[in-house]
This record gives C-alpha cells, structure tokens and sequence, in this order.
C-alpha cells in the first residue's frame, strides 16, 4: 500500500501547494476538507503524517473550523501551518489573541531551539525570511510545548512538542517565498514521517490512463482544445485511453493571439493522430460581449458560449456523452474554493465557474488535481513536443480579459498586435523560457503624448512577465532596463492606439497574474 500524508484542509488559497511540494519528495498526498475527516481515514495503516493548512478563519470565530481531539491521540506525527498552529495551540490550553502588528508577506525569522523540523534551514543567529500570513497569534504556548522559532512580530513563530511528534509554524513554508520551506516540508516527510519516495509521475499517468477507461467506456468524448500545454495533454491521455473515440475542438473566438489558429492547427496536425475539428465562431462571441465591462461576467458569458458550441457540435454526432477540459487545481480554487459552508472566490475562471448551472455533457478533467508544473512533467512522459509542453499559459477567454472593459473588434486588434510585438521580442532575447507567462494589457485609460510633433490621446498598454512554478504565486520577472526601453519603442511606434507602455512589478499575491 502507497505511503501517504493526508492535508486537513481549513480554506487556504495554497493548501494544494502543501500536497504538489510532497508529491515532489516522491510521497502520495490526499487533502481532505476539515469537516469530510474521519478516524477511519486516519487510522489507516498507509498514514504516516497529517497536516493542518492555514486559512482565512479565526479560531476565535462562532463555527470556526476545528478538528476532533482524537487525532492527537493517535500517534501520527502532526504538522501545523498558520491556521493549523493555533487550533493546535487552542486545543493544548495556549491563548491565541489579535496581533497588533500582523504580518502579510515576507518576514525574517530566527531559530531559538535546536528542532528537527528546521534542521539545516534555520542557524543561531542567523534570520531567514519566510513566508507570514496572519492576524491572530500565540500569546501564551501550551504548557506542553516549547518555541523553537520567533520573529520580531511573532514571538512563536514556530513551536512543537517532540513527545508526540507535533510541530507548528506560523508562516507557510510550501510557498517559494520561504527561503528552505521545501526543505523543512521535507524533514517533516523524510525525517519525522520517515516515508520513503515511491510516488511519481509515471505511477500517476497509468492511474489517470486507467480512471479515464473506467469512467468513459465506450462512450465518445469531445475535448475542447486550445493549443496549450492542459488541454494538449488532456487529448493526449484520453486519446491513450479510448483512441478513436475522441474528438477534439478548436474554438476560435475571435480573441486569440496572432495567427494562433492557424499555428495550432498546424501543430497538432504534424504531431498527433488525434481528428480535430476547427469552428470559426468570433461574430457570435463578440456580439455576447458587446457593451460587457464587468470581468465576472464576461467570464461567465463565455463559459456559457463555448459549452454551446460544444453540445451544438455533439448533437451532430453519436454516442458524444463527455466534454474533456484541460482544467487544472490553480482554476478550481480560485473559481469555488469552500470553507465549511463558505465560498471564497477570486474569478471565476470560463471552464469552471463559468460554466452553466445544467449541461447536457458529463464533465471529464483529468488534469484537475494537478498543477501547471506538474502537467507539463506529465507532458515530458507522454512525450509530447517541447512546442506544446513549454507554451506559455493562455486564458480560454483569450485577449478578451486583457482587454480591460468592454470588448470590441478595434481594440482586440490593437491588443493582439501590441502582445505579438512583445513576445517576439522575448523569444529574439532568449527569454521565452525563463518566464512563466508574458502578455499585454489594454487599459480602458487615454492619455496624451506627442508624435511628430502632434498631440495624441490613445490608450495605455501594460506588459507583464511573471515567473512561477505553480501559478498560485509569482514574481515579476526583472527585464532589463534597455529591453523594456525597447517593447515601449516598438509598441508605440507600431501599433497605432497606443502612445504609453508601462511594466507591472506586482507579485501574486497580492495581484493575480491576470488581470480579470
């Protein structure tokens, strides 16, 4: 039986992160919603480790998440994140209050205790920085327990009772911000779990192959393909599992990049034995999204379009009972994470809460628990092109989330020729693959300039490079002054609407690396 770590999950927008950074160490992990635990779950003879996330609750809140006691009873070892840390630290007999300077982002801590938790991350003397996301903190330990970490802010920054094999941190070690937060993740695997590494990709794939086999049988599927790396390798395992009986689907809405349509067919058609069928539906979407402003809405107008097309083409054939998506974790929690009985949205994205409430299609997402990261892994071992694999992320509603406002026909185009500049000039750097994501934003702003000597009163365009591993947090890359010096000159010299560029240095979070 596979060796596994079950994640309690409280609500945290990064709790799948806690579960990809272990598959990393080889390890199968399961998240578990905090209110779906069992004692028979956990009793489980392949349990070697628990979990407690963080989340957006206070354990001081009426009907705030909590956990029955016995869990620590059963000599599991146990780690605590944010959240976690104070129901751990409540539950002992500590005292949780508000803290009058929370901490939101990067903090430096210290080590106070020698602690197998943090060995070889934190040393005497020697602050690292970390990750911090609360506004309660510890004000008094449980008696049973000892700091082994602090902060300026955060006297208990970190505690643990090694008796019973219980650990906590108040910051969030699975997100790369935490300089050696994979490593002390790993020692609580590795070290105090005691798992071995047996769990890998390959193991993953023949599962996925197999689960599809079983849900399908001999029914068709159609998949609505993009061109990127999710539904390319959605196509590529469920043609694995049902060979002809996939179809796949190329939408062009009228909002994808430079002569992408005819690039995508052209890739697929070289690279796959996969029937794929183009349908040119740009007038119907443009006349839904004319005079929409509001993001939510227009994610959702095109959600509810594309499944029409989808059931539309579906009547046409036979036995088509699945719709495949290329939908993976980062889209799910952010369209309809849950808290108890509590959504936490941030967008909704056009695949997930997008969709109609009713369809005549069952859904079929392979790729739903995995990140991008993982998918392109995933990718390598299905051995798809590097053409596909290393594609930069594209939003199924395409430049019509980028361009902010309402959507039309002239600024799409001054949009579209404004990113084809900017890409090209990122792939004649050789920078292409060093960024996780790149693209142009059209602002619904003018202001004035001056070209050959006459006023102008155009748009303003963003350029915004992220790097990333998973898309649940980012960085800003750091282009060279001379080279956005450059995308500015060529974007205001070439396309005509625009007369000002600028560049976003905002991380995620607290932005998102889209912008609607």
């Amino acid at each position: 039986m596979t060796e596994s770590i079950i994640i309690i999950d409280f609500g945290s927008q990064v709790t799948k992160l806690i579960a990809r950074r272990i598959r990393e160490f080889g390890v199968f992990s399961q998240i578990v919603p905090f209110d779906k635990v069992t004692r028979k779950l956990l009793s489980n003879n392949s349990v070697k480790g628990i979990i407690l996330s963080g989340g957006p609750k206070s354990v001081h809140e009426k009907n705030s998440p909590k956990i029955d006691d016995y869990i620590y009873e059963l000599e599991i070892p146990i780690l605590g994140i944010c959240y976690g840390l104070q129901l751990i630290a409540k539950q002992f007999g500590g005292k949780i209050i508000p803290s009058t300077d929370r901490e939101f982002g990067k903090t430096k801590i210290k080590l106070t205790k020698k602690s197998p938790l943090l060995e070889n991350v934190l040393f005497p003397n020697k602050p690292v920085q970390v990750w911090m996301s609360h506004s309660d903190k510890i004000s008094v330990i449980p008696d049973s327990f000892e700091k082994i970490a602090s902060s300026d802010n955060c006297e208990f920054a970190a505690i643990q009772n090694q008796k019973k094999k219980i650990y906590c941190v108040q910051f969030h070690p699975e997100v790369i911000h935490t300089i050696g937060g994979k490593k002390i993740l790993k020692n609580f695997i590795r070290n105090i779990c005691v798992c071995s590494a047996k769990w890998n990709m390959k193991f993953f794939k023949k599962k996925i192959i197999e689960d599809i086999k079983m849900q399908v049988g001999k029914d068709k599927v159609i998949c609505g393909l993009s061109g990127g790396v999710d539904s390319t390798v959605t196509a590529t395992l469920i043609h694995k599992a049902i060979k002809n009986n996939l179809v796949c689907v190329f939408v062009d809405t009228g909002f994808m990049r430079s002569g992408e349509r005819k690039q995508i067919q052209e890739l697929f058609n070289k690279n796959f034995q996969i029937k794929l069928k183009v349908i040119d539906s740009s007038k119907i979407f443009f006349e839904k999204l004319k005079g929409v402003k509001d993001p939510e809405i227009k994610r959702k107008i095109i959600g509810k379009e594309f499944i029409k097309i989808f059931e539309n083409f579906a009547l046409q054939q036979k036995n088509i009972k699945y719709l495949a998506q290329g939908t993976l974790y980062p889209d799910v929690i952010e369209s309809k994470s849950k808290i108890g009985n509590t959504n936490v949205i941030i967008k909704s994205h056009h695949n997930v809460g997008g969709l109609p409430k009713k369809m005549k299609l069952k859904l079929l997402e392979p790729l739903k628990e995995l990140f991008k990261d993982e998918v392109r892994e995933l990718g390598r071992k299905l051995n798809i092109p590097k053409t596909f694999t290393n594609r930069h992320p594209f939003p199924g509603p395409g430049l019509a989330i980028r361009l902010l406002g309402e959507v039309n026909q002239k600024d799409i185009s001054i949009l579209r020729n404004a990113d084809k500049i900017f890409i090209q000039l990122i792939k004649d750097e050789g920078l292409y693959d060093e960024i996780w994501q790149a693209f142009c934003v059209l602002l619904p702003v003018k202001t004035v300039g001056v070209m050959g000597d006459k006023r102008t009163y155009e748009k303003i365009c963003i350029l915004r490079a992220v790097t990333s591993l998973d898309g649940m947090t980012a960085e800003a890359y750091k282009f060279k002054n001379h080279f956005l010096e450059k995308c500015a000159s060529e974007i205001v010299n070439k396309v005509p609407g625009i007369n000002r560029v600028c560049y976003d240095y905002t991380s995620k979070p607290p932005g998102t690396i889209e912008y609607e």
